[in-house]
């Protein structure tokens, strides 16, 4: 039953550690698939929201379109990267409507017109830009005029060969016109913008359709994950359970091995003096069968039955003195072989405690040795020490001398200090005086280069405004006027009013902010980010929440499986310790049993189901000892200290708790190593250490081996 049992539990101990292996790729797997299904989210949430973005600001931008039509650029496609190249080559002009040749509207629109015939071609190392644009048939002219380079060298090399009407533009949107003019800057206009945002949301929409598809798998994948993670928890659940009823019958079936070793040794011993006793009576009976045989022999050769039957009483009387003088002889030889051994064992201790005393007797002897070089190397370091106050009386004076050579030269460095203290005040305050006259200067130079800078500024930004308003230089402000250069201007009132009627034309055109790019990518930067961090701060939540339940409910399944195992133990040890009775343990203040306490509850012989605070000491003792062997029972350990648990328990107590601790080192082998002073628990044990002072100061430490020497008894 043992070796089956052995068996039984090494399969379920390989069995549990296989399938923690398992749970443990399984989580790991599990956690893996779902921050990937997550992630796989998380990233198609970013790319709609994109999309949607993208989506609104196009639809927005077809609502505040003319009332005429929709804007030709909704009819017009781009390759990627050359977005900026149709901003600057048609500027905001897309934003205006494709109109009938005949029909009327007001403000802007494209009219389709009949292609023309003789369009030059355009200079070599230099593409047409119909190539990389789809667009409809009314911009057939300007596109037919129209081509792109791979740079700006190329670019300002081709602008002398241009034939009229045409213009080339590079991906970063400069432009080259054939009259001269030049944009060597990247153009922001809102064709540009939308036109990327256009083949933005077109990449997206394709990038959108393979991450639902990604995302559909990764979900997938971390189902099943999460169901091979449930399974494999499952089974090692099943596995502990199993584990524990395997050890729980092995450490059955070890006590029954040991009880019943305990039997076939008790019953070899009887069957050993029984066979020494049948021998003996044997012996006996073959002596008395030849006796009676020789009895019987001279009886039949006797005359007279009277004196046969004389002869046999005399022969019974020898016989029986014979037989009382060999049972004297054989007490007599066990009696002189008993004392042969306690001879022998005595002068094997005297030769033992003969070794011990010559030890001591040459450790003293260094011991002595040691002490009269200590006393030597003391009476020579007081012979030093004799002329040491002298030598400190002298030294006292020479440094008494210094010191006050040292309290002047203190003095004198005092005085110095505090004039130097006063020189370095005026110093400081000339240094002062000096920095406020410093400070002063360096503000009204400040102030005067902030009102250079300010003037320089206010006079670029003016040019910058004239460039950008009238498109010319402000010393042509005058040419652009109608006003000579030693000419007086014009009326201000007409000026004012042209450049009313000028700017209402200008803000018809629409306003056209020219960092709107550069906002937007900082706001879906930012937006981005915040999302990101709200998607992984609530992934991090539901992680956390989720890893809390599962180690909660692990928690609460473990506890109250400990619980109730070391409850079964606490009543069947607690039966045992005081021959009857019962004792429970109870969860109270709360339903969760991780936030519950534990009352002991204990009913002695004749006493009724209490607390353990109303027991008697004890039996608060005694009930405490049921408690701990509970738990130890649980869980128990190759070797366990007791120490003074005896102390406050009668004789008869301790012999229950020395028979309970037997019983379970038996079934746990487990080594119990007990401090104590109690007599009946130093003779229940199978080997006693202690320490013995033969001589004050001296100690030594001294092991007996009860069983053995039990055995040796036995023997004798």
């Amino acid at each position: 039953a043992v070796g089956t049992a052995q068996r039984r539990a090494a399969e379920c101990r390989a069995a549990a550690t296989t399938s923690e292996n398992r749970l443990t790729l399984r989580l790991a797997d599990d956690a893996r698939l779902g921050d990937a299904a997550r992630e796989a989210e998380g990233r198609l949430a970013r790319i709609k929201a994109e999309a949607d973005a993208l989506s609104a600001v196009l639809a927005a931008a077809a609502k505040s379109a003319d009332a005429a039509g929709p804007p030709v650029l909704a009819a017009v496609t781009v390759a990627e990267g050359f977005e900026a190249a149709l901003g600057a080559l048609f500027d905001d002009e897309l934003s205006a409507p494709i109109a009938m040749p005949q029909a009327s509207f007001a403000g802007r629109a494209w009219v389709e017109l009949a292609a023309l015939r003789d369009v030059p071609s355009l200079p070599v190392g230099a593409r047409p830009f119909s190539e990389i644009v789809g667009a409809p048939a009314a911009l057939a002219r300007r596109l037919a005029f129209a081509g792109w380079v791979e740079d700006a060298e190329t670019g300002r090399r081709l602008q002398p060969l241009l034939a009229p009407g045409q213009r080339l533009v590079d991906r970063d949107g400069r432009l080259w016109r054939w009259d001269g003019f030049v944009r060597a800057s990247e153009s922001r206009s809102a064709a540009a913008e939308a036109a990327r945002h256009r083949n933005r949301l077109a990449r997206l929409e394709r990038e959108i359709g393979a991450l639902e598809e990604a995302a559909r798998r990764a979900a997938a994948q971390a189902g099943a994950a999460r169901h091979e993670r449930e399974t494999a928890a499952e089974a090692d659940r099943r596995g502990r359970a199993e584990l524990q009823s395997a050890e729980a019958a092995l450490a059955a079936a070890r006590a029954a091995e040991a009880d019943l070793a305990r039997h076939a040794l008790e019953t070899e011993a009887r069957l050993a003096a029984l066979a020494e006793s049948a021998g003996k009576l044997a012996a006996d009976l073959a002596e008395t069968a030849a006796l009676c045989e020789a009895v019987e022999r001279e009886l039949a050769a006797l005359p007279e039955p009277l004196l046969a039957h004389a002869a046999l009483d005399e022969a019974r009387e020898l016989a029986t003195a014979a037989r009382a003088a060999d049972t004297e002889a054989k007490a007599a030889i066990d009696r002189l072989d008993r004392d042969a051994a306690r001879r022998r064992e005595r002068l094997a201790a005297i030769g033992l405690e003969e070794c011990s005393w010559q030890k001591r007797q040459e450790g003293a002897d260094g011991q002595s040795a040691a002490l009269l070089a200590r006393r030597a190397a003391l009476q020579e370091e007081m012979a030093q020490l004799a002329a040491r106050p002298q030598a400190i009386a002298a030294e006292s004076e020479r440094l008494g001398e210094l010191i006050q050579a040292a309290a002047e030269r203190c003095r004198d460095g005092a005085d110095a200090l505090a004039r130097g203290e006063s020189a370095r005040k005026e110093k400081a305050e000339a240094a002062h005086i000096a920095e406020e006259r410093l400070a002063q200067a360096r503000e009204g130079r400040a102030r005067a280069q902030v009102l250079c800078t300010g003037a320089e500024e206010t006079r670029q930004r003016l040019a910058r405004e004239i460039r950008e308003r009238l498109d010319c230089a402000p010393e042509g402000l005058g040419d652009l006027a109608g006003v000579g250069p030693d000419e007086a201007p014009g009326n201000p009132e007409d000026t004012a009013r042209r450049l009313e009627r000028l700017l209402r034309e200008r803000e018809a055109l629409g306003p056209v902010n020219l960092v709107a790019e550069g906002e937007a990518a900082e706001v879906e930067a930012r937006i981005e980010g915040l999302v990101r961090e709200r998607t992984d701060l609530r992934e991090a939540i539901a992680r956390l929440r989720r890893g809390i339940a599962a180690l909660d409910e692990e928690g609460r399944k473990r506890l109250v499986a400990a619980f109730e195992e070391v409850n079964a133990h606490f009543a069947d040890l607690f039966g045992q310790l005081f021959g009857g009775g019962k004792a429970q343990l109870e969860m109270v203040d709360d339903e969760d049993p991780l936030l519950a306490g534990i009352e002991i509850m204990a009913s002695p012989p004749g006493k009724r189901l209490q607390s353990l605070s109303l027991l008697s000491g004890g039996e608060q003792a005694l009930t405490a000892l049921a408690l701990v062997f509970a738990i130890f029972l649980t869980n128990p350990a190759p070797v366990c200290v007791l120490d003074e648990v005896d102390a406050p328990l009668d004789d008869a107590n301790v012999d229950r708790l020395c028979g309970l601790v037997e019983e379970i080192a038996d079934a746990t082998q487990t080594r119990f190593i007990v401090v104590t002073h109690h007599r009946i628990t130093m003779a229940r044990v199978d080997r006693l250490y202690g320490v013995t002072m033969a001589e004050r100061g001296v100690s030594q430490l001294v092991s007996v081996d009860l069983a053995r020497a039990a055995a040796l008894r036995q023997t004798a």
